[in-house]
């Protein structure tokens, strides 16, 4: 199982082909043209669920394959394993992922040998893109080492939430000169004010904003839902807008049963430039 671009190489009628397409930050026109001529190509697309309260995000990729699919198509649905999400120190955190990837893992291999023929194209529909906080390519690299299922992997890149972010709040991801760091929410307390650079902080499920100390001069610019019909957005210092997102953060998730959201710290001196067409929360 090797990893490539879309401009496949020739390889045997007889070998799978499996597609790894980002398909964006929840925005059916974050489809790329790359993405789109992808989808067209595959027999089988492996739908992986969240449960019922995510069902708005299985339904959006049958959306995207309704209008862009070329018939006939099959889409095979299962439920992605269950892991703990409670907060736990790195190293009991390193093996609940551990866990989790392997039990993923056997789940895609059966996916892999059990409804996809030899000579045939699967694909798999990552949210973003597939090279940024998300575990398709590892888990499929993991399969390769097992020798169990031989297939070739083609990889399409997708438009990120964190692209998205700063698309719909008008501002450049960086400021001239300056570092940006990405983060797990959960490793930003080591982060702190990195290299005078500015933070994009993801996987936040447990506030983590409120919680960054010397936060004088810090701005925040926050997205949830991005690309959706529910997309909340706020910016402004953190100092005064914290309890703000706190709030809406959760009426938004008692309403949906979920929250994705991404956002940007930022040192400014004085008060950036934006607009304020990009508050909209």
């Amino acid at each position: 199982m090797g990893t490539q671009n879309t401009q496949s190489t020739v390889q045997s009628a007889e070998q799978r082909t499996i597609l790894v397409i980002g398909i964006g930050a929840g925005d059916p026109d974050h489809l790329t043209l790359q993405a789109v001529k992808a989808i067209r190509r595959a027999d089988v697309f492996f739908v992986v669920g969240k449960g019922a309260d995510k069902s708005a995000l299985t339904d959006l990729r049958h959306q995207m394959l309704e209008e862009h699919a070329e018939a006939p198509y099959r889409v095979v649905e299962v439920e992605d394993p269950s892991r703990n999400r409670r907060p736990m120190d790195r190293s009991a955190y390193t093996s609940t992922i551990e866990d989790w990837r392997v039990r993923r893992g056997d789940l895609f291999e059966r996916l892999m040998l059990d409804e996809l023929a030899p000579g045939q194209t699967g694909a798999f529909l990552v949210w973003g893109d597939p090279s940024l906080y998300d575990s398709t390519l590892g888990i499929l690299s993991d399969i390769e080492t097992r020798g169990r299922v031989s297939a070739a992997i083609e990889v399409v890149p997708g438009i990120t939430s964190v692209s998205t972010l700063a698309a719909r709040h008008r501002i450049p991801l960086n400021q001239v000169g300056r570092p940006v760091h990405i983060t797990p929410a959960r490793r930003l307390p080591e982060v702190g004010r990195h290299d005078d650079g500015d933070i994009v902080v993801m996987l936040d499920g447990g506030e983590s904003f409120t919680q960054v100390e010397d936060s004088e001069g810090l701005w925040i610019y926050w997205g949830a839902y991005l690309g959706t019909p529910d997309e909340l957005l706020i910016a402004g210092p953190l100092n005064e807008v914290r309890d703000r997102i706190r709030h809406v953060r959760s009426e938004a998730r008692a309403r949906h049963g979920w929250i994705m959201d991404t956002y940007l710290l930022r040192n400014v001196d004085g008060s950036p430039d934006r607009s304020p067409a990009a508050d909209n929360a």
